[in-house]
């Protein structure tokens, strides 16, 4: 990890993105649903190895709110009720310079198992 310090940090909404600059120049740009898919919280790391929860039909997530949490992270609010992962720098750092290889990983996890990004949809309600 890094110790590096976030010195910009712009939510773009209608693209549904975190950008984010640190403190040796470097700019990353996290797309919401990279970020909810490797949300540092126990719902989706567990509480130890082997307890991780693949997350599937996240695509179109979008982040409603970002608070700070302290001066060491930030705690973004998902529109799909995720609001429990605590974002370090040092894990944000980490998650725009693995992104690509990142991506791929969650990717190929996915296809491994038959799932896909796309949300499921809702059954269609029953006439009576």
């Amino acid at each position: 990890m890094s110790d590096r310090t976030p010195t910009r940090i712009v939510l773009h909404a209608a693209s549904k993105a975190l950008e984010i600059e640190f403190d040796d120049g470097k700019v990353f740009r996290l797309d919401a649903e990279f970020l909810r898919v490797y949300s540092p919280s126990a719902e989706v790391r567990g509480h130890g190895a082997g307890q991780e929860v693949l997350q599937v039909g996240k695509r179109g997530v979008g982040i409603t709110a970002i608070d700070a949490v302290g001066n060491y992270a930030l705690l973004p609010h998902f529109d799909d009720g995720h609001d429990t992962g605590i974002y370090a720098w040092d894990y944000l750092y980490w998650l725009g310079d693995q992104h690509d290889a990142l991506w791929t990983d969650y990717l190929n996890r996915l296809a491994a198992v038959g799932a896909t990004r796309d949300p499921i949809a809702a059954p269609a309600p029953t006439k009576h």
